[in-house]
């Protein structure tokens, strides 16, 4: 990783729209709430004779894969990741500002809620050792944790790139993002052809950072020009290639699969989210100023990254708690995926998305501080964007566990102080996941 001075180009000038985007602020709303949904269907408890078992609710099941086209948001959020983040950066250049600056502002606003969720996890799974807990259902606990902190890592990665492959994109945008997918479907051949699996987390790279230089296109204005036609039609197109991509066996139809490494085939998600993106931009803002509809997008945007956050933790608590309430009451729970399973999943979705809700209201204030401003080098950024990567990948690699949380905890504390000093930039230049 390389996080350098752009250089001072002509910076084009970004569409002519409101001073927030609120469509765009809606339709990330809406991904945040797909994924604490499709995590919350995923999560299933069951108790046996030897004691209470976390499990994936999806695994064998034939509802995974449609339910994925349907939830599977995250190339959307990529893009509008990139849409947002080159208006920013785009608005803090004229402002003055450096990419040492921007990125500081982004390692802050993505780590500073995370130092304390990995902190608390951490204490608790201490607790439940303390109380007797099994050792393996809390390492099945810390794992499932960690699971969906790959999110954080990429993204983190691809917002300290950030202004690296904005210069890539302002010099040759069709070479600097035909390179990018280039890579990520050779990627995908490469480890078709050795049969080696673990060449396709190169692809954490190589498709994230693809789909946030799509949002750069979208945030140019140069999609939204071409004609409804061509939009159109390059929409339906990514569809029926990724269909044969399906049909062939190149790809698995569910997305989630495609997603644990990721494939290329997300590049086509992604294309076809763009498209329909595009075509009812107007719409969306015109409905997104809706009364409610405004309060929950001002309610999801001020707290993106710690209801990300926290709302697996929620979903273990939960899962927790209802095997601690059957073996006390010596209820049996449903097998999962019955009949009576589902009849049970509209108050568990439920409960989960209030629980989430409010304990984002509670850890709000770590995600919505200021920024301080970075007056270190280069060089200091550098290992600070590093040292909190690493501490992520340890979670993610070896699992959540009390070493390994104190390990996180303390790289991620180190990443925030190399990042930064104490003078405060402007909020609107410090936000990672919103519009400034």
């Amino acid at each position: 990783m390389a996080i350098v001075q752009a250089p001072h180009t002509a910076v084009p000038a970004p569409p002519r729209r409101a001073s927030r985007d609120t469509g765009i602020d809606f339709v990330r709303a809406l991904c945040v709430l797909g994924v604490v949904l499709l995590h919350s269907i995923m999560v299933g408890v069951t108790v046996t004779s030897s004691g209470p078992v976390f499990e994936n609710a999806s695994d064998g099941t034939g509802w995974i894969a449609p339910l994925s086209w349907l939830l599977q948001v995250m190339p959307l959020f990529f893009v509008i990741g990139g849409f947002s983040g080159l208006l920013a950066y785009r608005r803090m250049r004229m402002r003055g500002g450096t990419a040492v600056a921007f990125v500081a502002g982004r390692l802050h606003r993505l780590l500073r809620p995370a130092i304390f969720t990995i902190a608390i996890v951490g204490i608790g799974l201490a607790l439940l050792t303390v109380c007797g807990v099994p050792a393996e259902l809390i390492a099945t606990a810390g794992f499932r944790y960690g699971q969906p902190l790959w999110f954080l890592g990429v993204f983190l990665l691809c917002q300290a790139l950030l202004p690296l492959l904005a210069a890539a994109h302002e010099r040759a945008p069709s070479l600097s993002i035909g390179g990018l997918a280039s890579a990520a479907i050779a990627v995908d051949v490469l480890r078709a052809a050795t049969g080696q699996e673990g060449l396709g987390f190169l692809n954490l790279a190589f498709v994230w950072m693809t789909l946030q230089q799509l949002g750069f296109f979208l945030a140019d204005g140069r999609i939204d020009t071409l004609r409804r036609r061509v939009r159109a039609t390059a929409g339906f197109g990514a569809l029926f290639l990724l269909a044969a991509t399906f049909a062939t066996g190149i790809y698995s139809p569910d997305l989630i699969e495609n997603i644990n490494p990721p494939t290329a085939a997300l590049l086509l998600v992604g294309i076809a989210h763009t498209s329909l993106l595009s075509l009812h931009r107007e719409r969306l803002e015109r409905f997104s100023r809706r009364p409610r509809v405004a309060a929950f997008t001002g309610f999801v945007t001020a707290r993106t990254m710690t209801i990300y956050l926290w709302h697996m933790p929620v979903l273990l608590l939960m899962a927790g708690a209802t095997a601690v309430y059957a073996l006390t009451a010596g209820v049996a729970l449903p097998a999962l995926d019955s009949a009576g399973w589902w009849a049970g999943r509209p108050l568990w979705l439920a409960t989960a998305l209030t629980l989430t809700a409010l304990v984002a209201v509670a850890f709000t204030r770590f995600e919505a501080q200021p920024a301080p401003q970075a007056t270190g080098s280069v060089p200091r950024l550098v290992v600070g964007a590093l040292s909190g990567l690493i501490g992520v990948v340890l979670l993610l690699a070896l699992g959540t566990s009390v070493a390994t949380a104190l390990i996180a905890v303390a790289l991620i504390a180190g990443a925030l102080r190399l990042a930064s000093r104490a003078r405060p930039l402007p909020s609107a230049g410090s936000v990672a996941l919103v519009p400034a």
